[in-house]
């Protein structure tokens, strides 16, 4: 392929971002996952558990280490859901709300950085692609596994 496909340019694109932002947590001894986590989570009320992985976009499995890593760090504590007796409400720490500031900074930056390099007709196009690409996706649009085993 000579041409660069849809794809290629998100996963691309993902993967700098992605360094980009790992090399950044690493100053600090921690991850981008960590940084994520801590904006996930509501600094006031908390955040139950069940609810934070789907708000990331993260497996169970690495949501698990994630935050058992956060909680040695002292990023965050666990505590039992009073309005549901077997769920856990994950809350920021003093430390972990520091911490929240450092990574919302960074993500700011970041954000405002981009702003000031790409117009905002062109960045409303490309939040309007990226939306089409999770919708299509998202309702099964492009892989439609019953439609590939009628075929």
């Amino acid at each position: 392929m000579k041409d660069k496909t849809i794809d290629y340019v998100l996963r691309t694109t993902w993967l700098a971002v992605n360094k980009m932002y790992n090399e950044e947590a690493a100053e600090f001894d921690t991850t981008m996952a960590t940084g994520f986590a801590l904006l996930s989570i509501d600094p006031e009320k908390g955040t139950p558990s069940t609810s934070l992985g789907p708000k990331m976009g993260m497996e169970a499995t690495s949501l698990s280490r994630t935050l058992k890593t956060m909680q040695e760090k002292g990023l965050i504590e666990r505590k039992p859901n009073p309005e549901d007796g077997r769920g856990v409400l994950i809350y920021l720490t003093e430390f972990g709300r520091e911490k929240r500031e450092y990574s919302k900074e960074k993500v700011l930056t970041f954000n405002e950085t981009i702003k000031d390099h790409v117009s905002a007709e062109e960045l409303a196009h490309f939040f309007k692609v990226s939306e089409v690409i999770n919708n299509m996706i998202s309702n099964k649009q492009i892989y439609n596994k019953k439609e590939q085993i009628l075929k």
